[in-house]
């Protein structure tokens, strides 16, 4: 047997709706996301269950990242809803870039119901060794021969 009413489904929703919470539990979020960097590359990771793919749209405008999405409503007639918790409509993200990010091979792929991007570390922002010139004598890239030649100057 199903229960139609919860005396505190008000109480919870009221709650949701001052706090910005469920239930009293963490914050919800139409568009959960996980970021981290791996090796020269960041990784975005948005879950976008139940929407279809052809929905999504990502861009870049300046150094603003937007991702949208669209979940359509069920308009089955014959719907008696017991329960309804998962958000229709468009969602939108919008996230500020850094400078050392190279957004023009950023890449995108999609796998059940999970948007990943890719966002390259631009060439000039990855660490990179700097020769030291000596007068005189050819530059120095730090090797052990180099040490060697510093060590009896």
């Amino acid at each position: 047997m199903v229960l139609t009413f919860d005396p505190f489904r008000d109480f919870d929703r009221l709650a949701g709706q001052v706090f910005g919470t469920a239930g009293g539990g963490a914050a919800t979020m139409a568009m959960p996301m996980d970021l981290y960097r791996s090796g020269d590359h960041f990784v975005l990771h948005c879950d976008l269950a139940g929407i279809d793919p052809g929905s999504v749209d990502v861009s870049v405008d300046g150094r603003v990242l937007t991702i949208r999405a669209e979940r359509s409503a069920r308009t089955d007639a014959d719907v008696q809803w017991v329960r309804r918790e998962r958000a229709t409509g468009t969602f939108e993200r919008r996230l500020t870039m850094g400078d050392g990010l190279d957004l023009d091979r950023i890449s995108a792929t999609w796998q059940d119901g999970v948007l990943t991007l890719t966002i390259p570390v631009a060439e000039q922002a990855k660490p990179r060794r700097i020769p030291i010139g000596t007068t005189g004598g050819p530059a120095l890239d730090g090797s052990a021969t180099d040490q060697v030649a510093l060590d009896r100057s």
